[in-house]
């Protein structure tokens, strides 16, 4: 970044990217906005993350740590952003708050459904000094009758009804391993900012975006909630199996479970196949992906028999080698290890001038472009000075992608 009257505050890249000089005033702490934030931030937008003085709740959420101590939870969602640490009840860290709003082109915030009105920063407020201002928000449930529901994505994943998916079909509801509704409106958010951003190209128009962790679940579990809404079935837990597919879960070998998933009738021809019990494809039990999931439990003892004379890396080098999905059970350091040994490259060094700390790449892979890593999580408040230096240079200093800012 620098202070320099005239510009926007901006970092180093490799070459132009999409959102090259895009301001993003990020209000919002924990997991779905900073989550929405780092992923436009990756694309070249210079995303001003606003902290209170405590700094966002997730600098403080450990074990695990990094080597410097530094809470690998935060550091997992805040790269290539600046820290600005404002105090909302202090007058003059308001006064500056207000002026990001009133400077940038995308504001995001995750607080109470009207936790900013009094501050000056909500939507209708920022309007008044930002016309064409993209304003995401993102809550639990809501703005209605849920806008005072606590949005954590636990009672999220609980209320909507994953939790009762999730686990042995004799045994208590589990919670999903991340916080994948936080993920889920994090990305539905970022799909949102930037059909926002291209409808104000077109039509000059800034609009307010809402979404919430809520809405997310209920699109998130696509065939789940279709199932209740369109036929009426309420879905229920059944551990590891599918409801519309068999075989589409782990199976024990020799040594250990090994996912199988043939999601099609040529995929099971060629499962049994491999397994030596090629009969079975033309029984008429099992023909058909609608037979085999009404008689799973007639199948699975015979595939099950086959499986158990050889190690789960023997099927897996078979199956393979004719196309049946199957893989192993594998922890989260064999999952790195793995997606490396596939050439995806998975670990990026994030920050610049040799200081710099690992984390995950951004998912998309562009022909032309390429995503940045050059800024570190930020320490709390490191570039409070910079962005005030930078909002003080008023009307003179313009943002560099429109010069209207």
């Amino acid at each position: 970044m620098t202070d320099t009257a005239g510009q926007a505050p901006t970092s180093p890249s490799a070459g132009p990217r999409p959102l090259d000089g895009l301001v993003i005033a990020d209000f919002s702490r924990v997991l779905a906005g900073p989550y929405a934030t780092m992923l436009l931030a990756d694309m070249g937008a210079e995303v001003i993350k606003v902290e209170s003085p405590g700094g966002d709740d997730t600098r403080s959420w450990v074990p695990p740590v990094r080597s410097d101590g530094v809470s690998t939870y935060y550091s997992a969602i805040n790269r290539n952003k600046k820290s600005a640490v404002l105090d909302f009840k202090d007058d003059d860290d308001l006064a500056v708050a207000q002026a990001l709003a009133a400077r940038a082109d995308v504001v995001v915030e995750n607080f109470k459904p009207g936790g900013l009105r009094r501050f000056g920063l909500d939507y209708d407020s920022v309007r008044e000094r930002n016309e064409q201002v993209v304003y995401c928000s993102i809550s639990g449930f809501g703005t209605a009758e849920g806008a005072t529901l606590p949005g954590y994505d636990l009672i999220v994943q609980a209320m909507s009804g994953l939790m009762s998916l999730t686990g042995d079909s004799s045994g208590p509801a589990y919670r999903a391993g991340i916080s994948v509704f936080d993920v889920m409106a994090g990305l539905h958010s970022t799909i949102g900012i930037l059909a926002a951003l291209r409808h104000r190209s077109a039509t000059g128009q800034g609009q307010h975006i809402e979404t919430s962790l809520m809405a997310s679940a209920m699109s998130g579990l696509v065939n789940q909630t279709s199932a209740f809404v369109a036929g009426g079935v309420t879905p229920h837990r059944m551990g590891n199996a599918h409801p519309s597919l068999f075989p589409y879960e782990p199976l024990p070998t020799a040594d250990t479970d090994l996912i199988i998933t043939a999601g099609n009738d040529s995929q099971f021809r060629k499962l049994v196949e491999i397994l030596g019990v090629a009969e079975l494809a033309d029984d008429e039990r099992f023909a058909r992906n609608a037979d085999r999931t009404e008689r799973r439990e007639e199948l699975r003892p015979l595939l099950v028999d086959r499986l158990r004379t050889q190690p789960a890396a023997y099927w897996f080098e078979r199956l393979n080698a004719v196309g049946v999905p199957n893989g192993p059970i594998n922890t989260i350091a064999q999952g790195v290890e793995y997606a490396e040994k596939l050439g995806l490259n998975p670990v990026v060094q994030v920050g610049s001038n040799g200081n710099t700390v690992p984390g995950i790449r951004n998912p998309i892979t562009f022909s032309i472009i390429t995503p940045r890593y050059d800024i570190a999580p930020p320490t709390l408040g490191e570039h409070t000075d910079e962005i005030r230096a930078w909002l003080a240079a008023g009307a003179a200093s313009t943002a560099p992608h429109d010069g209207a800012k």
